[in-house]
C-alpha cells in the first residue's frame, strides 16, 4: 500500500458548497463524530462498489472528497494503492492517522497541493470514487470540475465512481433531513448551486457523469441503515455530515439540536437505540 492524501480545493463558482473549507461550526469535535459516529454507516456502499470493481492489488484509487479515509483504508487492505484528495484539513488529519498509524514510512507520500499532486508517479489511476458528498446538492458545479480533472488523471476506461441517496421514499433519513432544509429556509425547488440537502433524483448521478464527460457503465442499490446508541449520538452524528451548517447559520445550536431529536423520536427503539433504514445508490462510469 502506497496512500497519498492531498488537501485539495475544488473550484469555486461564488456559491457556497459543502466542499468548501468548513466553516467556523464545523468544530473539530464534529469532525471526530464524523469519523467515529456517521462514516462507519457508508461502508455497505464502500464494499458493495469495490466489490462489483474487483479493488484489490494493481488498482491504483483516487478518492475524491476521502473524509477522515475510512473508504481509502478499506480498499487499502485489500491490496490497493490509494490516493486521497479533500477540502477538509481535520477530516485529512484523521485520514493520515489512520493510514499511516506507524508515522510516515518511506514509500508514503502525504502531500499538500492540487489534484496533480497526488498522481501516482509510475501509472495512472483506474479507479476514481466520489462517494462524498452524498446528498448536498450545491456540490454539483464543483465536483463535475473535479471529476472532469480526475479523468485527467486516469487511464482510458477507468472506472468512475459516483455515490448518492437513493429514492427518498426507501430512505428513513429523508424525513430528518428535512429539518436542516426548513431551518434554513432553503425554497422548496432547487436549482444546481444552492445550498443544503434535498432528495436525489431518479437521473441525478447520470447527469452528473454526463457532466463530466464520463460514460454511464452500470448501477446498483444499496442498503445503508444509520444506526446509533442512542439519541445524542443521532444528533451528534447527523449534524457531522455538514448538511445542517446552513440550519446552524440560521438558527441557534439549541433550537437546531431539539427538533432534529424530535424528528428522531419515531425512529428510537424500545432498548434506546436510533435505527434508520436507507437505501444509496452508486454508478460506474468510465472515463472516455
Amino acid at each position: 500500500m502506497s496512500p497519498t492524501l492531498v488537501r485539495h480545493q475544488l473550484p469555486h463558482s461564488g456559491s457556497t458548497r459543502c466542499d468548501d473549507p468548513p466553516a467556523p461550526a464545523r468544530s473539530r469535535a464534529r469532525t471526530r463524530d464524523w469519523a467515529e459516529i456517521q462514516e462507519r454507516m457508508l461502508v455497505p456502499l464502500y464494499e458493495a462498489a469495490y466489490d462489483r470493481l474487483g479493488v484489490g492489488p494493481g488498482t491504483r484509487l483516487l478518492g475524491l472528497g476521502c473524509g477522515s479515509g475510512l473508504a481509502l483504508l478499506l480498499a487499502a487492505a485489500r491490496g490497493a494503492q490509494v490516493s486521497g484528495v479533500d477540502a477538509d484539513e481535520s477530516r485529512l488529519e484523521l485520514a493520515r492517522e489512520r493510514l499511516t498509524p506507524d508515522g510516515m514510512p518511506e514509500h508514503t507520500r502525504v502531500v499538500s497541493g492540487g489534484l496533480e499532486a497526488a498522481a501516482p508517479g509510475d501509472a495512472a489511476f483506474n479507479v476514481v470514487t466520489a462517494f462524498h458528498p452524498v446528498g448536498c446538492v450545491s456540490t454539483v458545479e464543483g465536483l463535475t470540475a473535479s471529476l472532469t480533472a480526475a479523468a485527467g488523471l486516469a487511464e482510458r476506461g477507468s472506472a468512475v465512481v459516483l455515490g448518492g441517496w437513493g429514492p427518498v421514499e426507501r430512505c428513513a433519513t429523508a424525513g430528518v433531513l428535512r429539518v436542516a432544509q426548513r431551518l434554513a429556509d432553503s425554497p422548496g425547488d432547487y436549482v444546481v448551486g444552492s445550498a443544503g440537502w434535498r432528495p436525489s433524483g431518479r437521473d441525478d448521478l447520470e447527469d452528473l457523469a454526463d457532466r463530466a464527460g464520463l460514460r454511464p457503465d452500470g448501477s446498483g442499490r444499496v442498503s445503508c441503515p444509520f444506526g446509533y446508541a442512542d439519541p445524542a449520538s443521532a444528533v451528534r452524528g447527523l449534524l457531522s455530515t455538514g448538511l445542517f451548517d446552513a440550519a446552524l447559520e440560521a438558527a441557534e445550536q439549541r433550537q437546531v439540536e431539539k427538533e432534529l431529536a424530535e424528528a428522531l423520536h419515531p425512529y428510537q427503539r424500545a432498548d434506546g437505540t436510533v435505527w434508520m433504514p436507507n437505501v444509496f445508490r452508486y454508478l460506474i462510469a468510465r472515463t472516455r
